[in-house]
C-alpha cells in the first residue's frame, strides 16, 4: 500500500481520571500471592508495567472515543461539517446494535452525508482505520475523515481479579492465561486524516504492509462467559513468539513497500503489550531500541489505542519533528500485523 495524497493533520487524546498500579492489583491478590508463594513485585518485574489507567464507573466506550475525538478536530482547525467519513475502532463497544460510532457521530455533531459505522481487529482496529480511511482519501472519495477509538477495560479487569480469588484450584501453570488481562489499562484517542490536495500539513501518510498468521487465533481469546462476566484467555509464551514472527514478515514487507531503509526512520510507535514483548522485536528486527517511545510503564495495554496513543504523546513531547520520519509498527491477537510508515 502506496499513499500520495493523505496527511495526518491532528491527534487528540483522553487519559482516564482512575490511576491503579500493578501493586494495588498485587493487594487486590494478597490471599493468591501468599498460598501460590508468588514474589512481591511480579506483575510490573514480569510487564514492566508501573500503572495503567480506568475511566469513572459508567463511563461508556462512545463517551471516551468522543472526547479525544473532540480534542483532535479542534486541533486540526476544521469543523464537523468538514468530516466526511467516520470510524470507530475499539475492541469495547457500547452494544452490539448500532454502531458505536453512531453515538460518536451525534456526540461530535457531525454532518448527515459523513459515513460512519464500527471496525472491529483486536489491538490492531485503529491502525486497519487508517488504512481504510487513507484509501477512501487517495481514491477521492473522502476529503477529511476521524478515526477513534475509546477502550474500557474495567469490566475485564474486575472479572479477571474475581476468577483469580474465587478459584481455589489454580497453580502457578494455571494462573498464566489470566495474566495477560492484568495488564490492560483504559484509554482513548483519535486522528483527523485528510487529502494534502485541500491542506498540506507535511505529515504524511507513505504507506504501510499487513500481515496475517491466523494459524494461531486460538492463543488470545476474550468475550462474556454465561455469567455475563467479561473475560480472556492468553497464552503469552506463544502469542509473544507466533507474534514476533507474524511482524519480522510484515517488516520485510513494509521495507519493500515504503523502499525506506530501517537506519532512516527516527522514531518507532508500537503496541505496547509488555517490556519482554519490546525487547524481542526490536532484537528480531534488528531495530535500535533507543528509537521507541513508549508509554507502556504509565498506561499498560491500551488495546487498539496503545499505539496511536504513544505516537500523540509522543509528537506532543517533541520525540517526532518535522522531517523525521517514524514507523507505527502493530501485532494483535488473531494473529495480525499492520506496520505504516509517515513522513513527519
Amino acid at each position: 500500500m502506496k499513499y500520495s495524497r493523505v496527511c495526518l493533520h491532528s491527534f487528540g487524546y483522553e487519559l482516564p481520571p482512575n490511576i491503579v498500579t500493578s501493586t494495588d492489583l498485587e493487594q487486590q491478590l494478597a490471599p493468591v500471592y501468599e498460598r501460590l508463594k508468588l514474589p512481591e513485585g511480579r506483575l510490573e518485574l514480569m510487564s514492566g508495567i508501573r500503572s495503567r489507567r480506568f475511566w469513572d464507573v459508567g463511563t461508556k466506550p462512545s463517551l471516551a472515543a468522543a472526547l479525544a475525538g473532540r480534542k483532535a478536530l479542534t486541533a486540526s482547525g476544521l469543523t464537523p461539517d468538514d468530516i466526511d467519513f467516520l470510524v470507530f475502532t475499539s475492541v469495547s463497544r457500547d452494544m452490539m446494535e448500532p454502531a458505536t460510532a453512531a453515538f460518536v457521530h451525534r456526540s461530535l455533531g457531525l454532518p448527515d452525508h459523513c459515513q460512519l459505522f464500527d471496525l472491529s481487529n483486536a489491538c490492531l482496529g485503529f491502525l486497519n482505520g487508517m488504512l481504510l480511511l487513507a484509501n477512501m482519501i487517495e481514491l477521492g472519495q473522502v476529503r477529511y475523515g476521524l478515526i477513534v477509538a475509546g477502550e474500557t477495560a474495567e469490566d475485564l479487569l474486575r472479572s479477571t481479579v474475581q476468577q483469580i480469588l474465587a478459584d481455589t484450584s489454580l497453580t502457578r501453570k494455571t494462573i498464566k492465561p489470566a495474566f495477560a488481562s492484568l495488564t490492560i489499562g483504559s484509554g482513548a484517542v483519535a486522528l483527523v486524516m485528510g487529502d494534502r490536495k485541500l491542506h498540506d500539513t507535511g505529515h504524511r501518510l507513505v504507506g504501510g504492509a499487513c500481515r496475517a498468521n491466523t494459524k494461531h487465533s486460538d492463543l488470545c481469546q476474550g468475550g462474556q462467559n454465561s455469567e455475563q462476566e467479561t473475560l480472556m484467555s492468553t497464552d503469552a509464551e506463544q502469542l509473544l513468539e507466533k507474534g514476533i514472527e507474524t511482524a519480522a514478515a510484515c517488516w520485510q514487507a513494509f521495507l519493500h513497500e515504503t523502499g525506506w531503509d530501517k537506519e532512516s526512520i527516527r522514531r518507532f510507535f508500537c503496541h505496547q503489550v509488555g517490556q519482554a514483548h519490546a525487547r524481542q522485536l526490536f532484537t528480531t528486527l534488528e531495530l535500535d531500541p533507543t528509537r521507541n517511545f513508549e508509554t507502556l510503564s504509565v498506561l499498560g495495554n491500551v488495546g487498539s489505542v496503545s499505539a496511536p496513543i504513544t505516537m500523540a504523546m509522543g509528537v506532543e513531547k517533541g520525540k517526532l519533528k518535522s522531517g523525521q520520519r517514524a514507523a507505527l509498527l502493530g501485532i494483535g491477537s488473531g494473529i495480525n500485523s499492520v506496520m505504516l510508515g509517515i513522513d513527519w
